[in-house]
């Protein structure tokens, strides 16, 4: 056996391992919220182990200084290392905006009504304000970074349409508005999609989930380090005078 088909056959243990956890979640638990949380548990697991320790991932609410906040999202990929959880609330997470990487919602499956759905929510992270300052490092300081565009997303076990993420009803429910668009997903039935400069990427085989997570990969390491919080901004919420 040649290395790369057993690489592709561990690989797509990994993917059956995963569909076997959302299989279990579907048929052995009926109320929808629990169902929900242990379908975001599985993915989040999954997030964890195949993702570097750099980046904390975590169901949360994120929050900027001037005290907005996003809806409850799914999946929130953050940086924990300069800019932690501002508060853990009756099991409710917040994270500063200027933290945040990436940003999932996970779905049964991709349909027209969930990529809608994942839309508005990216929509509430992406209209967070973000501070930035500048950068003190032993070589001198360094101007404020320019925030990156939060990578937003969509994580399924199954897919609508027949064809999966190659029917032409999945590119016509795309969300198309700036702050909407759904840049990676993966439906570990019906495909992974990824957004590049040279159009819409589209993959199918049984290593669907190895090949989402080998791109927002890459996707991770185009957009280096978060900017630098400004911590006064989020003090000046405090002031009374």
């Amino acid at each position: 056996m040649s290395n790369d088909i057993w690489l592709k056959g561990v690989f797509e243990d990994v993917q059956k391992d995963l569909q076997l956890d959302l299989y279990r979640a579907s048929r052995g638990v009926e109320h929808a919220p629990t169902k929900g949380d242990i379908h975001e548990g599985s993915w989040i697991d999954v997030l964890r182990d195949y993702l570097p320790k750099r980046y904390g991932v975590d169901k949360a609410i994120v929050i900027d200084s001037k005290g907005n906040k996003s809806d409850q999202i799914d999946i929130v990929i953050f940086d924990p290392q300069y800019t932690p959880m501002l508060l853990i609330q009756q099991s409710h997470k917040y994270i500063p905006a200027e933290a945040v990487y990436a940003v999932f919602e996970c779905k049964p499956t991709i349909s027209k009504e969930y990529l809608e759905y994942a839309g508005n929510k990216a929509s509430s992270v992406r209209n967070l304000i973000r501070t930035s300052v500048p950068i003190a490092t032993a070589s001198g300081t360094l101007p404020p970074k320019t925030p990156h565009t939060i990578i937003c997303g969509i994580l399924a076990a199954k897919c609508d349409w027949v064809e999966g993420i190659k029917s032409k009803s999945f590119d016509n429910n795309l969300p198309s508005t700036a702050n909407s668009l759904l840049d990676i997903g993966c439906s570990l039935e019906g495909g992974t999609f990824v957004s590049e400069s040279s159009g819409l990427d589209k993959h199918q085989s049984n290593n669907n989930l190895m090949y989402f997570l080998f791109n927002l990969l890459a996707k991770l390491q185009t957009l280096g380090t978060v900017a630098a919080i400004d911590w006064k901004a989020y003090a000046n919420i405090l002031r009374e005078d």
